[in-house]
């Protein structure tokens, strides 16, 4: 997979999980794409991808007893390749697909994503589904014995040609709808217990036919793998066949879970490059949890917001937005839109220190030439914080607040801020003058 071509930056954009969870409709998608184009668009955010089970009937009417309904009914065609269900998305109907919804989102300067789950329909295996471009049936490429332990709806593909015919299949049906990201769900790491273990990446051939599948369809979809942890030993791979790969589980609105990202951008600072990126999971901002039957303003303090955006951009991380956009404050605008921050994004990050009570970090544009240094503060109350930076840049240096826009000059070789609980200082550097040598 050429990474660089399907995603040069780190792609940003909105994702209908956090807010409507298996609920989302035609409608719901349309009105948040809007808002992306009218506000958001120009700061970069361009994808509008629809999360887990778009296929499935009655989605979300069993909440209280399951997040996904047992072996519930699904919409799919002759080829045992799934389908919007057109209740939800009317325009779906008479076989287009999603071919009219990215239309609409395309007609906006927008991207269109979908979420997918690794593997065939049980449904298809049950009934032998067909498999267009090869004559075995479902039930001979599935593997029963490969299950998602948390949703009903797949089994596992056998590494085999009819596999990979399915996947393509799929995946050129994907490119015809105008589909340009798959999150593909199930795959990045299929052992939750040993997130470590080679259990854990055992189906990493489906993650190289799908790929191939990609290469195949002749379209540049980005390639998004989940859940998380990502397993560390197999970067190489990642990097090699997808676009970006989680590196946590489910990420929420908990200062627990945050303060849990720090050791994993840690883990993965190394493996960022233009095209493949560890993918810190969305971003729980605004107005979420409406279809979990929790709807709220995200519980992250104000300063816990700014600490959260500014490690994600500054790790190169995608950014999507898991918040309504039709109730976009103004706050959550202003988090959004900071153009400073985001200029982080196709920097190199490198972590200075870290320990229970904070952590430093720098960063570099390989193409601009400008730094960065950010100060975090893990603790639960006011600290002064401070990085030595002299051995980087060996002279007196001046720095931009990011989040206030102040210039401050730095002394003795250090960065140094008072930062709020759970907050943090990220400053543009510029060197003065004068070398160390002339002060002393």
């Amino acid at each position: 997979m050429t990474n660089n071509v399907f995603a040069p930056t780190p792609p940003m954009g909105w994702n209908s999980y956090d807010y409507y969870d298996t609920t989302v409709n035609e409608e719901q998608v349309r009105a948040n794409a809007r808002v992306m184009a009218e506000r958001l668009k120009e700061w970069g955010w361009e994808y509008i991808v629809i999360d887990i089970q778009w296929y499935a009937k009655n989605a979300g009417s069993m909440r209280g007893r399951f997040q996904y309904i047992p072996f519930g009914p699904v919409e799919m065609d002759a080829w045992s390749r799934l389908q919007p269900d057109p209740e939800r998305f009317p325009s779906s109907q008479g076989g287009k697909g999603f071919w009219p919804l990215a239309d609409y989102i395309h007609s906006l300067g927008l991207k269109f994503g979908i979420h997918i789950m690794r593997g065939i329909p049980r449904i298809a295996a049950h009934v032998h589904g067909k498999i267009l471009g090869h004559n075995e049936t479902a039930d001979m490429v599935a593997d029963p014995a490969s299950v998602c332990w948390w949703n009903p709806d797949m089994y596992g593909v056998r590494d085999c040609p009819g596999g990979q015919a399915y996947y393509d299949s799929i995946i050129k049906m994907y490119a015809d709808w105008g589909v340009d990201f798959i999150k593909c769900d199930d795959i990045c790491n299929t052992d939750h217990w040993t997130p470590n273990s080679e259990k854990a990446f055992a189906r990493s051939f489906e993650i190289e036919m799908i790929s191939r599948a990609i290469e195949k369809s002749g379209r540049q979809i980005v390639l998004s793998l989940s859940p998380g942890p990502a397993v560390i030993g197999k970067a190489w791979h990642y990097q090699t066949y997808s676009n970006m790969w989680r590196i946590t589980d489910d990420f929420w609105d908990d200062w627990e879970l945050l303060k849990a990202m720090f050791p994993r951008c840690e883990q993965w600072q190394d493996h960022v490059f233009p095209g493949s990126y560890p993918d810190c999971d969305m971003l729980p901002l605004g107005y979420i949890g409406a279809g979990f039957g929790d709807e709220r303003l995200t519980r992250f303090t104000r300063d816990e917001q700014k600490t959260m955006f500014t490690l994600w951009c500054l790790m190169g991380s995608p950014l999507m937005m898991g918040g309504e956009l039709t109730k976009l404050d103004d706050w959550t605008m202003f988090i959004l839109t900071n153009w400073d921050v985001l200029d982080m994004l196709p920097c190199r990050p490198k972590q200075l220190y870290r320990n229970d009570s904070s952590a430093a970090w720098t960063a570099l544009d390989p193409d601009s030439g400008e730094k960065y240094v950010v100060l975090f503060n893990l603790a639960d109350e006011p600290q002064h914080l401070s990085a030595s930076v002299r051995d980087i840049w060996p002279r007196t240096i001046a720095g931009i607040d990011l989040w206030e826009g102040r210039r401050t000059e730095f002394t003795d070789g250090a960065v140094t801020a008072d930062v709020a609980p759970h907050g943090c200082a990220a400053f543009r550097i510029a060197s003065t003058a004068k070398p160390w040598e002339d002060q002393q």
